[in-house]
């Protein structure tokens, strides 16, 4: 007749111990595993998009729009959109950001709309206005924070609402709106990505800028 020998209350608490151990010791790099995951496709979606604007600015004299959301319109038939309707846009992913915090957010990113550091620029403007394009942000991770009611401060675009077609909170022209300014004014995310955020180049690039190192130069025609 064979016994069997069951785990004592001991055993199963140190198994357990070590469970837990364990998880305490994969979950961090998990996580960080998953967010670079995010921070990857969300470049991913800034190159594609750079490609479009090079694409754009190539069919239309050398220029690109910079208010609002018209930006987003204008590039729909250069990926892969059915040309320029407002209704497009909301089923193209390449225009969210996976780690947005608010997921119906349509328009996750910011662009560049820098006139003087006083005013904003309305319209089209040649690439050739910005020295060294390459080094210059068309688009940036766009910031999300609550006020004390928990609400969000930052302007909230649901499928069911239109575009704006001009100026709004999606224009980034001083230097309040940079990851420097305060919860209130911020327009670029200060930590979307570790601590920093993503960013299109005028050249078609894209890359991660640290918060502390995005400034004006980025931004400012000259």
């Amino acid at each position: 007749m064979s016994s069997r020998k069951a785990f004592t209350l001991i055993e199963l608490l140190v198994v357990i111990a070590i469970i837990a151990l364990l998880l305490g010791i994969l979950l961090p790099s998990l996580r960080r595993a998953r967010d670079q995951a995010k921070g990857i496709t969300c470049r991913n979606n800034l190159k594609q998009i750079g490609l479009a604007f090079t694409l754009y600015t190539g069919d239309n004299e050398g220029k690109f729009p910079r208010n609002g959301g018209v930006w987003i319109a204008k590039f729909l038939p250069y990926i892969g959109g059915q040309g320029d309707q407002d209704k497009d846009y909301r089923e193209m992913g390449v225009y969210n950001c996976p780690s947005y915090p608010n997921k119906e957010q349509t328009l996750d990113y910011v662009i560049n709309s820098w006139k003087d550091g006083k005013t904003e620029y309305i319209g089209s403007t040649p690439v050739s206005d910005f020295r060294r394009p390459a080094s210059k942000v068309f688009l940036a991770d766009n910031e999300y924070a609550l006020n004390a009611a928990g609400t969000p401060i930052r302007q909230i675009i649901r499928k069911d609402q239109a575009l704006p077609s001009s100026r709004g909170e999606f224009d980034v022209w001083q230097s309040g709106h940079l990851p420097v300014g305060t919860d209130q004014t911020r327009r670029v995310a200060r930590d979307r990505h570790r601590n920093g955020c993503n960013v299109a180049f005028m050249d078609g690039g894209s890359d991660w800028i640290q918060a502390e190192k995005m400034t004006a130069v980025y931004w400012q025609p000259q």
